[in-house]
């Protein structure tokens, strides 16, 4: 026995089908919209080349709108298994300058081999460790990885997580 389609079967099933494929463009476009613009994305990591660094050299830059310094430590510098980033055979301080009691940007002081806060005061030694003052931690590491001789902020390597367990 033949089933007959009449017109509105037909009709029903054209308007379910332009729906469907109206409910799937959607969904893509919702997602879009979701996603994190190209600027953001960029933003996200930033790679900074140490190779030029001399050792005491402090270099400045920014990742996602915060200051970072980067500090080659010389030899006199006292080591910190807990804090260092040592890359090649030398030692660095990775740190994102912001005191930690209320967000100033620190300076480095060469002759005392410190940061020293503006603001309230505030002292950090050359591993980025709270030493006098208000501040009441050290100053915060970024996420990092190791490439090289180049330092990947915003990506979580091995170095960063190893760094991070000990805290």
């Amino acid at each position: 026995m033949a089933v007959k389609q009449s017109r509105r079967d037909f009709l029903g099933m054209a308007f379910g089908g332009v729906a469907a494929v109206g409910g799937v463009l959607s969904l893509g476009a919702m997602k879009k919209t979701w996603d994190p613009l190209p600027s953001v994305q960029a933003a996200g990591f930033t790679t900074v080349d140490l190779s030029p660094l001399k050792d005491g050299e402090l270099m400045k830059t920014q990742w996602r709108g915060k200051p970072i310094f980067v500090l080659k430590k010389t030899a006199d510098m006292k080591k910190n298994e807990n804090r260092d980033v040592v890359i090649g055979d030398a030692n660095y301080t990775v740190i994102i300058a912001l005191c930690t009691h209320l967000g100033c940007i620190p300076s480095w002081v060469p002759s005392t081999k410190q940061f020293k806060c503006a603001c309230h005061g505030g002292e950090f030694n050359a591993s980025g460790i709270n030493t006098f003052g208000p501040p009441p931690r050290p100053m915060d590491i970024p996420p990092f990885k190791i490439d090289g001789m180049k330092l990947v902020l915003g990506e979580e390597g091995p170095e960063y997580k190893k760094l991070v367990a000990k805290v």
